[in-house]
């Protein structure tokens, strides 16, 4: 879609006032399909940018496509420069504590009159409850709500290797704003969307809390898990390399008997059925760990692809950047804050078989108030007088 006006959320404007993860995922989602961000930073930057170690990607990953302001919006006239914005938006997003939108003459209640149109999303740790005004961060959900418990080792939760909950909790933000949306279409009339890390959690363990009413026990952690399938592990080829392989079904398994020249297997009738070869893993296993240790990685992934198998290389993040699935489309080159120029993931979606397009580059450690605020319709006039009285940055 080179087009921008193409692009499904076309029109669409955005306020945001987000930090770290999961505000700027929505934020980034919606600008991936079209939607003019325009992302309120304090003056001298949002905090995420001067992140390091594990947070030090957050800024880069979750914030193209967006335009930015340095603002001071506990001012007066900092605050009439967001609300002049905020009047002209279709969607606000902001993630802080509960009550500090409130606090600044910025929350729902305050802006529906202002623009009753406005779709306000607040990105919280936890929905209406006891917990409600708690602060939360991606790891104490996944430790409160057992997805921790089911990554690490018995007696050893460990959060999951990537901020799931902060990127699926924007995820669901964004399905109700979309909803949202819909719903204005015909009532002509806003709404206040709130989504939250603690009950994403809770939806992305249900099926183990289903599981647990299903079959009566408690799940263990899925590092020991009992799998449903004879073959569906992690395998060590001849160079001591790893490749995962799950065989999920009975033709998958006849498929699977051709391709490696297990005829013994491929004829007992006791292994024709899936329940039947999960009660004999033990005899399954040695056989084929046998037939994997002559090959190398390279010619097992050769027959597993042949096959049709579902298998999969065990890499590292640092692999993608070479991928070639990947690099037919699916990273995005994009310039990080401080000029280097790098490749990161895309929007996984494809729309008449295209990719979403980078529109902006990832804003500048310096910011582009100026720009910015120029686009929106802000005269010269008005501009310099923010910039003498410290309200933004240039």
């Amino acid at each position: 879609m080179t087009n921008s006006e193409q692009l499904p959320l076309s029109g669409i404007k955005v306020i945001e006032f987000t930090h770290m993860v999961m505000g700027p995922t929505a934020g980034v989602i919606l600008a991936d399909l079209g939607a003019e961000v325009i992302k309120i930073e304090p003056l001298g930057g949002d905090n995420t940018r001067r992140l390091k170690g594990s947070g030090s990607g957050y800024f880069s990953m979750y914030n193209r496509n967006k335009k930015s302001v340095f603002i001071n919006i506990k001012s007066a006239e900092g605050k009439d420069v967001a609300k002049s914005l905020i009047q002209e938006a279709d969607i606000l997003l902001e993630n802080f504590r509960p009550g500090a939108m409130d606090k600044l003459g910025l929350g729902y209640e305050q802006l529906k009159t202002l623009n009753p149109r406005l779709i306000y999303c607040s990105l919280k740790g936890f929905l209406s409850g006891p917990y409600a005004h708690r602060t939360a961060l991606d790891e104490v959900t996944q430790m409160m709500g057992g997805l921790a418990y089911m990554t690490g080792l018995p007696n050893k939760p460990m959060r999951a290797g990537s901020s799931v909950i902060d990127i699926t909790g924007g995820m669901f933000g964004v399905i109700g704003i979309l909803a949202a949306l819909e719903e204005r279409h015909r009532t002509q009339q806003g709404k206040n969307v709130t989504c939250s890390l603690y009950e994403t959690t809770a939806f992305m363990v249900g099926q183990h809390m289903a599981q647990q009413v299903v079959t009566g026990e408690a799940p263990p952690p899925m590092s020991v898990r009992r799998s449903a399938w004879a073959i569906y592990d992690i395998f060590h080829c001849a160079n001591n390399e790893q490749v995962f392989i799950g065989v999920v079904s009975d033709s998958q398994w006849r498929i699977f008997c051709d391709a490696f020249g297990l005829e013994e297997f491929a004829q007992d009738q006791s292994l024709a059925l899936n329940n039947g070869r999960v009660a004999q893993r033990e005899r399954i296993l040695p056989v084929i760990n046998e037939v994997f240790a002559t090959l190398s990685k390279e010619q097992l992934m050769a027959k597993l692809e042949k096959s049709g198998l579902p298998f999969a290389p065990i890499n590292k993040p640092s692999d993608l950047f070479d991928d070639p699935h990947l690099n037919a489309g699916g990273l995005v080159d994009v310039t990080l804050p401080d000029g280097t120029k790098t490749k990161l993931p895309g929007l996984p979606l494809e729309m008449n078989n295209e990719r979403m397009p980078l529109r902006h580059d990832i804003p500048k450690d310096q910011g582009n108030s100026v720009a910015t605020l120029q686009d929106a319709g802000f005269s010269e006039e008005d501009i310099q007088k923010l910039l003498s009285l410290g309200i933004i940055d240039a």
